[in-house]
């Protein structure tokens, strides 16, 4: 038991310390959200405390001493904010430790997802042991592909847990998110019930966002670096529509579009595609002020898209120092004259090798002959229906279908109301272009865990939530309609959690209030290992004038060791 209340006394204190960030920081910054929301709260706490990882990396280790003095200092800032404001505070401070205890039992799990031995684990517990390395992405093909998720997660290297909370930024997100589409779906926008009296399609696309996340991505050993990324992209197009479907532009609505998109990018730096979703918003506000320079001026000028542009700086950053490319595996942003850089022949045969895996060219026991001709136009197509498409595809696209009959059998009377409004053509666009990433998606990684989930749920939840919201809704009937969605919700993610927890008991042994901890092996540690025997070595050749047998040679340039091509 004492190893179950150190855990969940760390899940507290992290979330009290993210929150206490983000509340300072948007004091500091001056940015003013449009109503109290501890959803977004958190979110800039994480981007904040991502900031400061990335940062503080450069020059110190994340050891549990540095780590337990940002978790304190962000505790004692949540305090020191709410100290006056208290009762100003109080309704959200319960409102979303609710939320966080109902999705507490999603982040006791045995088993985590498939990547975390092979680099999720090794890259985090690598940045608690050193200050960075330049030219890591020689040990591991992971370690080209670095991601926030990992520099957050070194911060919760904390006494007595030290590695085991390294599964926490995921539930963190999960969290947020769910705070702000419950604020959406309940209405907490002042303007949608005092002015219009009338629902739009916001709030239903909120609705069915919350309710497939919640069901579809219940499991968080399985979120990797891929689903925290699309909860986010399902806030940033809900943000995007709802700021083209108003009639004024507010700030605040830029500001939860850069921030979301700086997430993203930062979780997976993939997704750095979905910057076209730029083009209908910049047209939307130069509709609004006919004047190209003034629109420049609202989108670029601000301090939001700064805060974008700084941990858009720190990604490009990291990916350079580690493969001496500014995206890996994009052979035309590589620079291979670097000392430290992947050679071209190996980042073109990886980015080929991450295609023909995603078209089902490739697994852990097989590989198709002529795997270049296989992957070109649509020579793959054939073999990947057959072996992914069925079961894998066909059964998400099954159970979206079951998840929308559900939900319109509650809108039935709405959805097939005859009543239409006139949608904003942006609106449209914006659809144009996620069906365009659908195309891009199907054609060269047609894997659901790289862009297909959201990508199809949102194809199909925009039109239904236009249908809905050009109906008059009853706001009582939508409201019992809602709680009654949110609670059956609630009850299937609580229910499927607690499944799994049971079957890890019996399959693996897995103790969840004696031995919280997940499972850990010589496994996860063998990266570390490998850098400090090669580092060991080299010493120990350049002490005594011998050649060394590594397969990379070590220099340092101002303190900083690079493992560079031998």
């Amino acid at each position: 038991m004492i190893n179950f209340f150190i855990f969940i006394t760390y899940y507290v204190l992290i979330l009290i310390s993210i929150i206490g960030y983000g509340l300072i920081f948007l004091k500091l910054l001056k940015i003013k959200l449009d109503y109290i929301n501890f959803g977004y709260t958190g979110l800039f706490g994480i981007y904040i405390l991502i900031i400061y990882s990335y940062f503080s990396n450069f020059f110190v280790a994340h050891s549990i001493i540095h780590n337990f003095i940002i978790i304190l200092i962000g505790i004692i800032i949540f305090f020191y904010s709410i100290r006056n404001q208290y009762t100003l505070y109080k309704k959200e401070i319960y409102f979303s430790f609710v939320i966080f205890f109902l999705i507490f039992c999603a982040v006791l799990q045995f088993k985590n997802h498939d990547d975390f031995p092979y680099y999720h684990f090794p890259y985090t517990y690598y940045l608690t042991q050193q200050s960075f390395y330049i030219g890591i992405g020689k040990f591991n093909h992971g370690f080209r592909t670095p991601s926030s998720i990992f520099y957050l997660n070194s911060l919760f290297y904390l006494p007595y847990s030290k590695f085991y909370l390294f599964n926490f930024f995921s539930i963190f997100i999960l969290g947020f998110s769910n705070i702000i589409l419950l604020k959406k779906i309940n209405n907490y926008f002042k303007f949608t019930f005092t002015k219009d009296k009338q629902l739009n399609f916001v709030h239903f696309i909120s609705l069915l966002s919350f309710i497939f996340i919640n069901i579809f991505f219940y499991r968080i050993s399985e979120y990797g670096t891929d689903r925290a990324a699309m909860i986010l992209i399902f806030l940033f197009i809900i943000e995007l529509l709802s700021l083209i479907n108003q009639k004024t532009i507010n700030n605040f609505n830029l500001f939860y579009i850069y921030l979301l998109g700086a997430l993203v990018i930062s979780i997976k730096a993939f997704y750095l595609i979905y910057i076209i979703f730029i083009v209908p918003l910049f047209f939307y506000v130069f509709k609004k002020n006919k004047n190209y320079i003034q629109t420049c001026y609202l989108l670029f000028f601000n301090r939001y898209f700064v805060l974008f542009l700084i941990l858009f700086f720190f990604i490009i950053f990291t990916y350079f120092i580690n493969t001496g490319c500014l995206i890996y595996p994009l052979s035309f942003t590589c620079f291979e004259s670097m000392s430290w850089s992947i050679p071209l022949t190996e980042v073109q045969r990886m980015n080929n090798w991450y295609e023909l895996w995603s078209k089902g060219g490739a697994g852990p026991n097989f590989r198709v002959e002529n795997p270049e001709d296989y992957i070109k136009h649509f020579n793959w197509v054939a073999n990947w229906i057959e072996i992914y498409f069925f079961n894998k595809v066909s059964d998400f696209i099954l159970g979206i279908l079951f998840l929308i009959s559900v939900f319109l059998f509650f809108f039935k009377d709405y959805f097939f109301n005859k009543r239409s409004i006139q949608v904003k053509s942006h609106i449209y666009i914006v659809f144009l272009f996620i069906f365009i990433l659908g195309v891009e998606w199907f054609y060269n990684h047609p894997a659901l865990r790289y862009g297909g989930y959201h990508i199809i749920a949102l194809l199909l939840f925009i039109p239904i939530s236009i249908k809905l919201g050009s109906s008059k809704v009853d706001l009582k009937e939508y409201s019992k309609i809602s709680i009654m969605l949110i609670l059956l919700t609630t009850i299937i993610f609580t229910s499927r959690n607690i499944n799994r927890i049971i079957k890890e008991v019996k399959i693996y042994n897995y103790k969840p209030f004696k031995q919280t901890n997940y499972f850990l092996d010589d496994n996860h540690f063998r990266i570390q290992k490998m850098m400090d025997q090669i580092i060991e070595q080299d010493n120990k050749c350049k002490t005594s004038n011998l050649e060394c047998n590594t397969n990379v040679v070590i220099d340092k340039v101002m303190g900083k060791i690079i493992f560079k091509n031998k």
